[in-house]
């Protein structure tokens, strides 16, 4: 598995794009169809999470990408991604050195909170209910990158959560992207950490010329 993780995340060359809505929001309707996609092809790995008053996405080796039924829940992520501490740890990572509110026990979390809305549902809300709340009330955290045929939801700071536009065309179909510089600055040596991809990838700064970051990346092939 780690093989396959890294080879697959080295060939990634750049991440998303985030593009402003349009006036026929293409990118937002099949971001919600082909998230739906995902939820369906892994139904095993999905299921609520009540204790952050949202829904989780499981990989196959335990990261958490969590999505919040109702913003308007006190105390509550509106999204959320987390995964195991001990990769890092074993790479040099100082706990301590983190900001507190990133460490949970023997996990390492990113909070995102998008706003105060208060969702509305037809009857009992699915996953993909919710996951559409966050389209519709937030569009500008969920970008698409033509290249690799991505989409994805931005929980700022560079880290994100990403999934394929079309399974049957994409080896990478759910991919966890983190800023690596937190994790540098605690001790981590990046190329050391078992599991995840150091890679430079390119993005587009705020002029829109390409430039070349670090990110840790963990792709999965659902297939």
């Amino acid at each position: 598995m780690k093989s396959k993780i890294i080879l697959a995340a080295l060939s990634l060359t750049t991440v998303l794009a985030f593009s402003a809505c349009q006036a026929t929001d293409v990118v937002g309707k099949v971001a919600s169809t082909s998230f739906e996609a995902i939820l369906n092809k892994i139904p095993d790995k999905v299921k609520a999470d009540n204790a952050n008053n949202g829904w989780e996405l499981t990989s196959p080796t335990g990261e958490r990408f969590v999505w919040s039924k109702d913003f308007s829940a006190a105390g509550k992520p509106d999204a959320m991604l987390e995964f195991d501490a001990k990769p890092f740890v074993n790479a040099g990572l100082d706990l301590n050195k983190l900001p507190k509110d990133m460490v949970a026990g023997s996990k390492i979390v990113y909070k995102a909170e998008f706003g105060q809305d208060k969702f509305t549902y037809k009857g009992e809300p699915k996953p993909i209910d919710s996951f559409n709340q966050i389209v519709k009330t937030h569009r500008d955290v969920i970008g698409y990158h033509e290249k690799l045929d991505h989409y994805g939801i931005a929980l700022g700071n560079g880290n994100m959560f990403e999934w394929a536009k079309d399974m049957n065309t994409n080896d990478k179909d759910i991919v966890f992207v983190l800023n690596p510089q937190p994790f540098i600055d605690a001790g981590v040596k990046p190329d050391k950490v078992e599991g995840w991809a150091f890679a430079k990838v390119e993005v587009k700064d705020k002029s829109g010329k390409p430039e070349q970051i670090d990110k840790f990346l963990k792709p999965f092939d659902l297939k």
